[in-house]
């Protein structure tokens, strides 16, 4: 088979036999355990090689600690894997049997369960690193991938950190310091306040001068944390001082800034990579409009219905931020688009590969992760800007373990079933589906960590044509036994003002009659079928008498 082939071209170590391979484990670096795992879905899009179609292999990396868990651990080890690059895998006791660990050459226990004894542990990671031999450390997304303490850590024990220098971290990861920087770069910028003065007495002030209703942002926030609308002046105090607890507890810095708030906006980020020889090139933009809780769960590229002039200012302003502020590696400045004016303003800069990349491969046919490993390790951009090109359109959806109808609730559980389309090739790129995923059906989720099953990505020579494919995709997706958010997606996709292209961040509440009608349950026929699939595999495997047993339960709340 092609998943065999590609197996028996990877690292020493591993071995191919079918659909499983085995390979050593190392725990903690002491003691030494065999295991055969299922690789599972992993992707590898056309790597930056001749025309011969040989490898071009890394030279400058011995091996690749991929500090992070899930689907882009095992995304970025399998870039790693067909450059020749060993890799190192870092997990928790409730890990210990995930994919991302069958996956890498070594595995290092690290800690316990809770990310912040384990995953954010940078004192374990370096010295994994260490011990290991590894060169270099991919952060991944997530977790410590935007810590500037780390990325120092990393380079004062001479392992290099893939991903941009400390400085340009610190300076992107304050929203006030960014927009000071981005103000003397001449990047368009919300009309707000993001001064030195956070006195509440100045802050008030802010409002006024900006004009209701206002967006009171945490300096250090994200993920919709320590964020807040004042609507008038009566409840702007409220809303100011909300934020700033908020703030506090989840960043430590109660520092805010203020934002005109745009009413209908567009959420369009561009995607760029910097090599360390001076050159910055974008990989076109993305649309992440359709949002949940203010986070991203349906991405396309590119940007829908925008004009070439549109299209190159936002590139340009993209460029001009990385910059300024001297940027490397892979990041994306993500803009605030007014659709009715049209006006684009910096909202901030993601210093990492962002979960959405894979949209941006789609169409340009790029490794990014490659890209990523290149430029760590000192090689410059392989070509230039108008070598990159945009072909067709793609579209990505975020397949999390959660109930649309309980405010989004995250799910935990067993996932007795997960089967993706047919037709999905797990490593071509030149397939119409692509599926990213960190588990495995008979995995379980926690509560340890986000509840992202899967990413799944569709590609077509437009618009129409990749959602089509995703409409697809979705009706032939099973997932078993966890409450999930598929049938959500599925509504959303056949929704009149998505297929017309008409969305801007408020999507999900502004047309939440339409999404939720009646407030029911979302009950998919392909949870149906998923749950009669498992039924009768379990049928088949269990004794008599004893199926409830082996299909761990009663159904109950499929979504």
């Amino acid at each position: 088979s092609s998943f065999g082939r590609l197996l028996r071209g990877a690292g020493a170590g591993q071995s191919a036999r079918g659909g499983e391979r085995e390979r050593e484990v190392v725990r903690g670096g002491s003691t030494r355990a065999s295991r055969r795992g299922k690789t599972g879905l992993v992707f590898s899009p056309r790597p930056l090689s001749g025309k011969s179609g040989k490898m071009n292999q890394l030279k400058g990396i011995s091996k690749l600690l991929v500090a992070n868990r899930g689907e882009i651990a095992c995304r970025v080890m399998k870039t790693a894997r067909r450059l020749g690059v060993p890799t190192v895998a870092v997990y928790s006791k409730a890990d210990e049997f995930a994919k991302h660990v069958t996956y890498a050459d070594e595995a290092f226990l690290i800690g316990e369960a809770a990310a912040k004894d384990s995953y954010l542990r940078k004192d374990r990671i370096i010295d994994v690193a260490l011990r290991s031999g590894a060169t270099h450390i991919h952060p991944g997304y997530g977790f410590l991938s935007e810590n500037t303490g780390f990325a120092h850590d990393c380079a004062t024990n001479n392992i290099k950190f893939v991903g941009p220098p400390a400085s340009a971290i610190q300076a992107m990861g304050d929203k006030i310091e960014s927009k000071v920087i981005m103000e003397k770069a001449k990047v368009p910028l919300v009309p707000g306040y993001h001064g030195s003065d956070q006195s509440l007495e100045r802050l008030v002030q802010g409002c006024k001068e900006i004009g209701f209703p206002v967006l009171v942002k945490a300096a250090l926030g994200g993920g919709g944390k320590g964020m807040k609308i004042a609507t008038s002046e009566a409840d702007c105090v409220d809303a100011i001082q909300s934020a700033q607890r908020e703030a506090l507890s989840s960043f430590g810095d109660q520092r805010v800034l203020l934002e005109k708030y745009v009413g209908q906006p567009r959420h369009i980020e561009v995607q760029l990579v910097a090599d360390t020889h001076g050159n910055v090139l974008h990989f076109y933009e993305r649309d992440c409009s359709v949002q949940r809780r203010h986070q991203k769960i349906i991405e396309e590229a590119p940007a829908f219905g925008i004009s070439e002039n549109f299209r190159n200012a936002i590139h340009k302003a993209a460029i001009d931020s990385a910059r300024a502020v001297g940027y490397e590696n892979a990041g994306t400045v993500e803009f605030l688009v007014d659709a009715d004016t049209w006006e684009f303003y910096f909202m901030e800069m993601n210093t990492r590969l962002q979960v959405e990349h894979p949209v941006s491969e789609s169409i340009t046919g790029v490794d990014l992760v490659e890209l990523q490993l290149r430029v760590a390790s000192g090689e410059a951009l392989p070509f230039k800007q108008e070598d990159v090109k945009c072909n067709g359109h793609a579209v990505e959806v975020r397949l999390y373990a959660e109930n649309p109808n309980n405010d989004f609730l995250p799910a935990t559980g067993k996932l007795s079933r997960l089967q993706v389309p047919r037709e999905t090739r797990e490593f071509e790129l030149t397939d119409a589906v692509r599926v990213d995923s960190g588990v495995r059906e008979g995995d379980t989720v926690t509560d340890y960590y986000d509840p992202m099953i899967a990413k799944m990505i569709t590609r077509g020579e437009d618009r129409g044509a990749a959602i089509a494919e995703m409409q697809k995709a979705l009706g032939e997706l099973q997932i078993a036994d966890l409450p999930n958010n598929v049938s959500f997606l599925q509504t959303i996709m056949k929704h009149d003002k998505f297929l017309e292209g008409d969305i801007e961040t408020n999507f999900i509440p502004k047309y939440e009659k339409d999404l939720f009608p009646g407030g029911e349950t979302f009950l998919a026929d392909n949870s149906l079928k998923s749950a009669i699939a498992v039924a009768l595999k379990c049928k088949l495997e269990a004794p008599a008498g004893d199926l409830e047993a082996q299909a761990g339960g009663p159904w109950g709340a499929l979504d």
